[in-house]
């Protein structure tokens, strides 16, 4: 047990340093840095494609569509804010399902930018024969993304942040734990994002980037929804931590499946995350108040147990010339 609380211990000081560098201002400064830029190298880089002044090794791998830039940037910045929901997963599990839900409705955002590069022409123009399609898609995404955002609002103002633990040592024990799966999935993260960039690099097969990690998020959920059992079984909060996983699957499938079907499948999702969320709020007064009740009925249980020998001795004391069996 000694080796385990070392490598926790020695874990959390890790993930410290970690969260202080990047909520810092040199972290934003370098971020924004970065987001700014990736838009403005990708936007030189398409318009050298376009007049044919890069090396045709390189030319060929470059776009020619100025909308493609809008894509890089947004997808270096969906990798920032998911580095931002790891980080949160050790403050709370309740606001890191709300923060995938903000991750997922941006996603649906960066798709509905996407289907802009399906306008060759630019600027663009398009009629009932010719990008109807792309059109269709951009809205559904976008509508889907601004439902997603004002459920969201909903979600964190029904919230109910509860300690499940019953001392401050568990619940030190327990966020530990937490950093430890956050430590890990910083590292996916990495690993996945280098593969993603490197793979077109080297002639490999591109990886569904995003679909990937949030299929790694169902199991990081499910992990966290153990580890809480060892501090409480209560049926509310085990509810509720699971739902929270639910709703990371049906997230999943939603970034998976018909573009139409997906878009309502996200918002369905974030609904359901917010009927948990609002169940939780309204079921956990009462479940409490009912343990508090049981608590009460099993001391008077108890005290009722032990009143009759309690009475016979102070009876015995008052009556000292009584003799039993007379």
């Amino acid at each position: 047990m000694s080796a385990v609380s070392a490598l926790l211990r020695f874990n959390s000081r890790v993930f410290d340093v970690f969260e202080e560098w990047w909520e810092g201002q040199g972290a934003r400064r370098m971020v924004a840095g970065v987001l700014v830029g990736g838009f403005v190298v990708s936007l030189v880089a398409i318009e050298l494609s376009r007049m044919g002044w890069l090396p045709e090794a390189v030319g060929s791998s470059v776009s020619t569509n100025h909308f493609r830039a809008i894509d890089v940037a947004f997808t270096l910045f969906l990798v920032v804010e998911l580095v931002g929901l790891v980080v949160g997963l050790a403050t709370s599990v309740a606001d890191t399902a709300g923060k995938q839900f903000e991750v997922f409705s941006l996603i649906l955002l960066r798709r509905s930018f996407k289907e802009l590069v399906k306008f060759e022409e630019e600027p663009i123009r398009w009629s009932m024969e010719a990008g109807r399609e792309a059109v269709q898609y951009l809205v559904v995404d976008a509508t889907a993304a601004l439902l997603i955002f004002v459920i969201l609002g909903v979600f964190y103002k029904v919230q109910v942040h509860q300690p499940i633990t019953e001392s401050e040592g568990e619940e030190q024990f327990f966020v530990r734990q937490k950093k430890l799966v956050a430590n890990g999935l910083l590292l996916i993260l990495s690993g996945l994002s280098v593969y993603a960039v490197a793979a077109p690099l080297f002639g490999g097969e591109a990886i569904p980037f995003f679909n990937t990690f949030y299929t790694v998020l169902i199991f990081s959920d499910i992990l966290i929804v153990l580890m809480s059992l060892r501090h409480s079984v209560t049926y509310h909060v085990v509810f509720r931590n699971s739902g929270f996983a639910a709703a990371t699957v049906m997230i999943r499938l939603a970034l998976s499946g018909p573009r139409y079907l997906g878009a309502a499948l996200g918002v369905g999702a974030a609904l359901f995350n917010l009927g948990v969320a609002a169940a939780y709020y309204y079921v956990t007064p009462a479940a409490q108040a009912s343990t508090e009740r049981n608590r009460e009925q099993k001391a008077f249980d108890d005290a009722s147990a032990t009143e009759p020998a309690d009475t016979g001795e102070r009876s015995a004391a008052a009556d000292p010339q009584s003799t039993p069996g007379v």
